[in-house]
């Protein structure tokens, strides 16, 4: 794995073709740019070895969810909100072979020369653009014809064209006031638009549900809906109002994700994984890659040990000192005490810094997909310190042959 520097009097205009070619139409966070200067390379080894992990760790976490759907006392222990709780019983429905299941696992390398898995991104996985079209831009950029990518964004279609007919309509519900995530949506869509398919772009709460089936409420748009395509998080949906977001939990339209998704996204996964195992549900490759995760009990901070939000999104809120800014760090512990049960405990791993051409170093996380228990492709982010947060940079992934 290595790192190769776009060259300065080429990056100006692969930052304009990111922008207006690969839907990255704000490629900052805050006055932080976040598009890296820099293209990471796997070796044809390092490839393989991330697909085998990723397919073993995919394999585990769909059987997990399958049985943890059938068996609400265990579900318990991962401390689901209670509206999502109370809907397990609607979700008893869930068809694996009709729906498409979207999963994101996110490997970090380590200084004893293993990976490190720190999540799976279960419920609404992003990246799709980047992980798509910025690999073959990159390696454009640095003339480097040789190397290779998969590309997600084909995966996507092709799992979808298998599921539907390419005259339906699929809706990409999303939270319409970020731009962030009309971008994810935006790609996605036109990608699937020129397949054939009937495109509408809308918030959650513009379907509806009747007799199980999904309808698009807005004007001009008022169908029946194929496919709910979702990237608005669980715990962001059981929110809204009117109160619309049950239809999501049991019914038969195909979705891409089903709620299903809540289990694995749950920082608390590991607390069940004993009960799956005396149910036969191997867990082998998660035990072996995930740091040791803790209840959060007596609030002392252990040595060695760092604070998670069971349900923290893009690095917010984890406890690693040097990363946090300002006054962060305090605040993380304050609100562990307030909120003892919205936190895990996990052993901090050392992360193994990859040091460019020009002698710096960045820590790496790579976002590895699956789509239907097969992987898809890349996208990974880096950043100077140990915590790959909302100022961590995007960097394509490209392969050797």
């Amino acid at each position: 794995m290595r790192l190769i520097k776009i060259p300065e009097n080429k990056y100006y205009e692969y930052r304009i073709q990111a922008m207006f070619d690969c839907y990255k139409w704000d490629p900052q966070f805050c006055d932080k740019n976040t598009l890296s200067k820099y293209v990471l390379i796997l070796t044809k080894t390092e490839n393989k070895e991330l697909i085998s992990l990723t397919e073993k760790l995919d394999k585990e976490t769909r059987l997990a969810e399958e049985y943890l759907n059938k068996n609400i006392k265990i579900a318990k222990k991962l401390e689901l909100p209670k509206k999502i709780l109370k809907q397990i019983p609607n979700m008893q429905s869930y068809n694996k072979n009709k729906n498409i299941r979207l999963m994101r696992y996110d490997f970090h390398p380590s200084t004893d020369s293993t990976w490190v898995v720190t999540e799976v991104n279960s419920d609404c996985p992003g990246g799709f653009a980047e992980s798509s079209l910025l690999p073959n831009i990159a390696r454009n950029t640095i003339n480097m014809p040789e190397l290779e990518y998969k590309s997600f964004g084909e995966q996507m279609v092709e799992v979808i064209n298998k599921k539907l007919n390419k005259k339906w309509t699929i809706m990409m519900v999303h939270c319409t006031c970020f731009s962030d995530d009309r971008q994810v949506m935006q790609y996605m869509g036109d990608r699937l638009k020129m397949e054939g398919y009937n495109i509408i772009y809308g918030a959650a709460d513009h379907i509806k549900f009747k007799n199980k089936n999904a309808y698009c409420i807005l004007d001009n748009n008022q169908v029946r809906i194929d496919l709910i395509f979702r990237f608005t998080p669980l715990e962001w949906l059981i929110q809204m109002k009117p109160r619309r977001w049950d239809g999501y939990f049991n019914t038969t339209t195909i979705s891409c994700n089903h709620p299903i998704s809540i289990y694995a996204q749950s920082k608390r996964f590991p607390f069940v994984w004993k009960d799956l195992e005396k149910a036969g549900i191997s867990m082998e490759e998660w035990k072996r890659l995930l740091p040791e995760t803790l209840e959060v009990k007596d609030l002392s901070l252990k040595n060695g040990f760092i604070y998670k939000p069971v349900y923290g999104r893009v690095g917010e809120k984890i406890s690693i000192k040097e990363a946090c800014k300002d006054e962060e760090y305090e605040k993380i512990l304050q609100d562990v005490k307030k909120h003892p049960k919205q936190y895990i405990l996990q052993k901090k791993f050392q992360s193994k810094p990859l040091k460019s051409e020009d002698g710096k170093e960045y820590h790496i996380c790579i976002g590895s997909y699956t789509i239907e228990g097969e992987h898809a492709g890349y996208y990974a982010r880096m950043s100077p310190y140990p915590r790959i947060d909302s100022y961590a940079e995007d960097i394509p992934v490209l392969i050797e042959k």
